[in-house]
């Protein structure tokens, strides 16, 4: 049995209100029982132009204050609606440089970023997303800004690409004791002519969709994933065993519109 708390780190760039973002990260902290940071880093270049060293340090001086207030700003309203703490930090310098080394110091078991645009989310492109899953091997939730879930709602897990219906964290039977039943798998395979859906024998009461590749898969997906209401989409990013290629869970991170909890191992649900 775990003694400490689960540690979830969210990282924002604090451009758009992260209210939504950090209702689904408390959801997650009051069912795996987790302690929240919230990390934000600004780039120098952002907060002092072409200014003498001294007027430079009196910039920064007077922004660390701004930021901390419009951190606090943000935090406050979701910290008292959910009686829940969430300790932040903030720093100045190079992004990537900056999250890294926090990672290092913080050991997170979970981060959470925000849901970017579509051509804000290449696995191949110079982005924070790309780069937090390149250095974080844990799981990384990327919280819909639309579809969200908060603590005062029902959680509706589905499963992608999960045939064996399993992922082993260490939560795990935290997480799907709170699932609405009974949990649901979609699937891509290379050959079949019609969607299917079929409930398992086991115990599990697992409901699977089965989805044909082609030009509308992903279309297809996402809008079962709405009719069904799921608002949290596990996907195993291990190599997995229905040769669904890494540019298809690319796909699925860019344009299906509710929260990812994107991992690496297989999840074993419990009987």
């Amino acid at each position: 049995m775990r003694n400490n708390k689960y540690k979830i780190l969210v990282l924002s760039d604090l451009k758009k209100s992260p209210s939504t973002i950090l209702k689904s990260t408390v959801s997650l902290a009051k069912m795996i029982d987790g302690d929240i940071n919230f990390f934000h880093v600004k780039k120098p270049s952002d907060v002092v132009e072409r200014e003498s060293q001294l007027s430079a340090m009196r910039t920064i001086n007077q922004e660390q204050i701004i930021t901390g207030k419009k951190i606090q700003e943000a935090l406050a309203p979701i910290s008292n609606d959910y009686n829940v703490n969430i300790n932040s930090t903030f720093a100045f310098g190079n992004v990537k440089n900056e999250i890294e080394e926090h990672i290092k110091v913080t050991n997170p078991d979970v981060i959470v970023l925000g849901k970017r645009k579509a051509k804000g989310l290449r696995f191949l492109g110079d982005n924070i997303t790309n780069f937090v899953l390149k250095i974080h091997k844990g799981p990384v939730m990327i919280a819909s800004n639309k579809n969200g879930f908060a603590p005062d709602k029902e959680l509706h897990l589905g499963l992608f690409n999960d045939n064996e219906k399993s992922f082993d964290l260490e939560f795990t039977e935290d997480l799907i004791a709170q699932t609405k039943r009974p949990l649901k798998s979609f699937n891509i395979i290379k050959n079949t002519n019609v969607i299917k859906e079929k409930e398992d024998s086991v115990s599990t009461k697992t409901v699977d969709f089965v989805f044909e590749k082609n030009d509308n898969t992903i279309k297809n997906l996402s809008n079962y994933l709405l009719k069904n209401d799921i608002n949290l989409l596990c996907v195993n990013r291990q190599k997995d065993k229905s040769n669904v290629l890494k540019s298809e869970i690319k796909d699925v991170i860019d344009n299906v519109n509710i929260s990812l909890f994107i991992t690496n191992k297989e999840l074993k649900l419990a009987q």
